[in-house]
């Protein structure tokens, strides 16, 4: 046997038919790429304009056209507090259709292993930080994105059922918030923290303004991981871990939002004022996760540091929106 077609063998990913939903998306782009360096050679990327998993012809169509090995379920309707206020029927509904009828379809198609990307928003609202993988059925989640919490949540139940019931391979992986060079700048209702307050200081800068508004006291806390970082793990979790348990994926530190404003103000050298509008939600007081449970079962650690990963996304963001600042 030559030297190439047994390092083919030894590799996880030759051969093996893999579908991506949500393929298209920030998180998506970079498993892409994930996938790509690791030498996945048939790879399906799913496009809603293509196959609306909302839809369960699609779903069927999908599944016969690519007779999938693996399944990863990265789609998702997401957005920040302000679009989770406002469509939470919407956000319910859209993720937990999608998932629902992916999974229940890929059990009758005979996929071997389907991965399913989870969040934080599923923790409760007031758990023990770092969130421990066990905590996670301790209490609500945070009201204002409850209802997209709550429908990832339900396909963690989904999956276990699957497995003791059918002996169907499934995971379940609850990443923290992600952020990183192609994140969604526009619209910013829609947009999360990071994106959202880098908009903010460029486009202050640009227009000549003193003064951003951020919402909320800057007293809560999250914790961020480098969507290049997240990718690597979820693909490390596709080839390592076969447990019907939940697993945290985050960077493993906890900052406020309002030491964070500070930083991205730094970095894009705003020189105004930051104006706190109280009038509008924190959502949840703390977030931080536990990641020892993934280091253990696939050898994952965050590898961007904070500081780092911010210029990275503020130079995309400069040299994606071209124009001359103030």
């Amino acid at each position: 046997m030559g030297l190439r077609t047994k390092k083919y063998q030894e590799n996880f990913w030759y051969n093996k038919k893999v579908v991506l939903t949500g393929g298209n998306g920030f998180l998506g782009k970079a498993i892409v790429r994930e996938l790509q360096q690791k030498g996945c050679t048939s790879l399906v990327v799913v496009q809603q304009k293509d196959y609306d998993l909302r839809q369960l012809p699609h779903i069927i169509r999908l599944l016969k056209k690519s007779s999938s090995d693996l399944i990863i379920h990265a789609a998702a309707v997401v957005g920040g507090i302000g679009a989770n206020r406002e469509n939470p029927g919407r956000f319910f509904y859209d993720n937990l259709i999608m998932g629902v009828q992916l999974m229940e379809e890929a059990r009758l198609f005979g996929v071997k292993k389907v991965v399913l990307i989870g969040t934080i928003c599923a923790y409760p609202k007031f758990a023990k930080v770092p969130f421990q993988e066990k905590d996670l059925w301790s209490g609500y989640p945070e009201e204002t994105n409850a209802a997209y919490g709550l429908a990832k949540k339900i396909l963690l139940v989904q999956s276990q059922a699957y497995r003791q019931q059918y002996r169907f391979n499934s995971i379940y992986l609850l990443p923290v918030n992600l952020y990183g060079p192609g994140d969604n700048f526009i619209p910013e209702y829609s947009s999360h923290v990071i994106p959202a307050i880098i908009k903010k200081c460029i486009d202050a800068k640009r227009l000549g303004k003193n003064s951003i508004t951020v919402w909320g006291t800057g007293k809560p806390t999250r914790e961020f991981l480098y969507v290049d970082d997240a990718a690597r793990a979820i693909v490390l979790a596709a080839e390592r871990y076969n447990k019907p348990e939940p697993m945290n994926l985050g960077a493993g530190f906890e900052i406020s939002i309002k030491e964070l404003v500070g930083l991205i103000v730094k970095l894009t050298d705003f020189k105004g004022r930051v104006i706190w509008d109280k009038t509008k939600p924190d959502g949840q007081p703390r977030r931080s996760l536990d990641v020892s449970y993934a280091k253990k079962e696939i050898g994952f650690t965050a590898k961007m540091k904070l500081e780092e990963g911010l210029k990275k996304t503020i130079a995309w963001y400069r040299e994606n929106f071209k124009f001359k600042e103030a």
